[in-house]
């Protein structure tokens, strides 16, 4: 693996390795769609999917990293991103819950998230939610190699302006390869600054948190020191994915289209 400009540059052994990882997160989110029922509680959740993990010769990243209890996060409602599993939280139909998953599989990171419905859930808030996946999968189709990586965010604040939505700024997307977490950091807002230019073999995540409400601002729930909330109790979606600078453009390291179970 080597480096410019900071930003690691993978081979092309780091790419296939983190090729696998990122098929198995996004496995994770498949197999557990069906079980994002009425009922479940988020530990339910979590323990399912550590054992799928396992099962599968890899690591849950998320668990004992930097102190987080669980193997995935787990976001309902008006919780933004970093959601503990517990026993005590049960969904219940019209739920929104964003699922974050990250496995650590032959030494390499694959992270993806996909906020999912629980049951019947209010029509307005579904096509909030598709509409902050469709600025995802906008914002992935600007990634080739010398574009800047602010125009991720730019591409995300074009298309959700007009829908007056808050984006987050306080968290945003990261590098990913050996290290959960690695330069750059992405930003998901509108900025005027350019930043750095990506480069063929770069690999990130572009996941970007988005409030129902024009309120970006959020605050960290003062006794676990992880979950996020948003600041006015709104609902908040997140839609994630790993993606690879390839010399053309980008491929999506987790996508679930590919995913057969």
């Amino acid at each position: 693996m080597g480096r410019k400009s900071g930003i690691p540059i993978k081979n092309q052994q780091d790419i296939e390795k983190m090729r696998l990882a990122g098929q198995l997160a996004a496995e994770l989110l498949v197999m557990i769609e069906p079980k994002v029922v009425s009922g479940i509680s988020t530990l339910e959740i979590n323990d399912i999917i550590h054992e799928y993990t396992v099962a599968r010769g890899a690591l849950s990243a998320p668990l004992n990293y930097r102190g987080f209890p669980k193997s995935c996060c787990t976001s309902v409602n008006n919780v933004v991103c970093h959601g503990i599993p517990s026993a005590k939280e049960v969904l219940k139909g019209g739920d929104i819950i964003n699922i974050d998953v990250t496995v650590k599989r032959d030494g390499y990171h694959g992270d993806t998230s996909k906020t999912f419905f629980v049951g019947e859930v209010d029509p307005k808030i579904i096509s909030f939610v598709e509409r902050v996946e469709e600025a995802m999968y906008l914002a992935i189709k600007c990634v080739r190699p010398n574009q800047y990586f602010s125009e991720i965010g730019n591409r995300i604040h074009r298309f959700l302006k007009p829908f007056n939505h808050g984006i987050v700024r306080a968290l945003g997307g990261h590098g990913i390869g050996k290290s959960f977490h690695e330069d750059p950091f992405i930003t998901h807002h509108k900025t005027n600054q350019r930043g750095e230019k990506m480069k063929a073999g770069m690999t990130f995540t572009v996941e970007p948190m988005v409030n129902l409400s024009a309120n970006y601002d959020v605050f960290i729930d003062a006794k676990d020191k992880w979950t996020v909330f948003t600041k006015d109790s709104s609902l908040s979606a997140q839609f994630e994915h790993t993606v690879l600078v390839t010399e053309t453009g980008v491929e999506i390291l987790t996508d679930r289209t590919r995913i057969k179970i």
